[in-house]
């Protein structure tokens, strides 16, 4: 033991004076195991394809519904708008009859982006969502996109989708009376890229009290026709206790037994936010609520949160992007696959934090006991 430690300590200090070549040679080894404990942290090593499958796979199938939105609009003559700067066929008008408030043209473009369906991915996963379950998605025209990046996420993730859509729409949403949420989903549907059983299982008319009450009596005629024509279920209950009830009831019927693993809420609809102040507390992106507090202003994002069904709240474009990796406003758009967010979510780390801190701190611990011995010139006892 004597001889092999002797063998280290005069390799370790030949051609060595006892000041600085040292000091830069521990530095030096410092600076490297500081740097792998960084890339191992921020990267880690997982099971990677195994992961990221479903993600690309919901941000291709994005692609594709993106494709046959487009050219179904300019098949009925509806022009792309001007501020449809990527082609999307999702970009609606800055203002129509069926405008119920204001919106940003740069978070709508933002939404369009494919790989928003793999964040719902991410997110659903997150929520604990496992084949088999349903979804429920309570969602306003004024994000399709959004819409279409969900029912692309629980198709590859083989989940059970269930949306409630409401037709009024912001600024540069689903706001054109010719192209609203109603003929995007029969494009969609007619296209083959979703199934029938993806149609909204009811529809409202969403705005002022979820009854459109700032549109023109003509506008919401309109709007009731077309959902009258195609069958389609119709809500309207201005009584916000009453309109959550039977949201959550619609929902529960057509779960058909599944569990319920997430709420997904997207935009601001009456009914879904509710009027308490609480749900102007969620962050972008996942929400596990631990404590709801009752009373009527409750909507049904809340409601669900009372009942222990994570929440994936999708309103905020800038803080979601912010929060999760995605570029703001791009174009051209990213491809499948492409962008920051699959680098960090490639798959759990192998090693997780508490351990390589741990493994670290040791290292640090050992090179220093390692530099005083040879330092002092000691020997330990055989």
């Amino acid at each position: 033991m004597r001889r092999r430690w002797e063998i280290l300590r005069t390799a370790l200090l030949r051609h060595a004076t006892p000041g600085a070549k040292m000091s830069r040679a521990a530095l030096a080894l410092l600076a490297a195991l500081s740097v792998g404990a960084y890339l191992l942290a921020q990267y880690g090593v997982g099971g990677g394809e195994g992961d990221l499958h479903p993600m690309v796979a919901a941000a291709e199938l994005m692609e594709a519904a993106t494709v046959a939105i487009r050219d179904c609009r300019l098949a009925r003559g509806v022009e792309l708008s001007p501020d449809d700067v990527n082609r999307t066929g999702f970009i609606g008008v800055r203002y129509s009859p069926l405008t119920t408030t204001l919106g940003d043209l740069a978070a709508k473009r933002t939404t369009t982006n494919p790989n928003m369906a793999a964040l719902l991915v991410r997110l659903l996963h997150d929520a604990g969502a496992e084949k088999g379950d349903a979804v429920a998605i309570g969602a306003s025209g004024s994000f399709p996109a959004l819409i279409v990046a969900t029912l692309a996420a629980t198709r590859a993730m083989g989940l059970h989708p269930i949306l409630i859509c409401s037709l009024g729409a912001s600024q540069w949403g689903a706001n054109d009376p010719r192209f609203t949420w109603l003929e995007i989903e029969d494009c969609l549907v007619a296209a083959g890229v979703f199934p029938e059983a993806y149609r909204a299982v009811a529809v409202s008319l969403g705005g002022d009290r979820d009854a459109a009450l700032e549109l023109d009596l003509e506008v919401r005629d309109a709007l009731v026709a077309a959902v009258a024509a195609r069958g389609a279920r119709f809500l309207y209950e201005p009584d916000l206790a009453r309109n959550v009830a039977e949201r959550v009831r619609t929902y529960d019927a057509h779960a058909e037994g599944r569990r319920i693993a997430a709420f997904v809420g997207i935009g601001g609809n009456w009914a879904d936010m509710g009027e308490d102040p609480v749900v102007l507390t969620l962050l972008p992106g996942l929400n596990v609520l631990t404590v709801v507090p009752e009373g009527p202003g409750r909507g049904v994002a809340l409601a669900m949160a009372a009942d222990g069904i994570p929440l994936v709240h999708l309103l905020n474009m800038r803080g979601l992007t912010t929060r999760y990796g995605l570029p703001w406003d791009p174009s051209p758009l990213p491809r499948p696959g492409e962008g920051h967010m699959y680098v960090t979510y490639s798959s759990r780390p192998l090693f997780p934090f508490h351990v390589l801190a741990g493994v670290y701190l040791a290292a640090i611990a050992g090179l220093a006991v390692a530099w005083r011995v040879v330092r002092r010139g000691l020997v330990p006892d055989r």
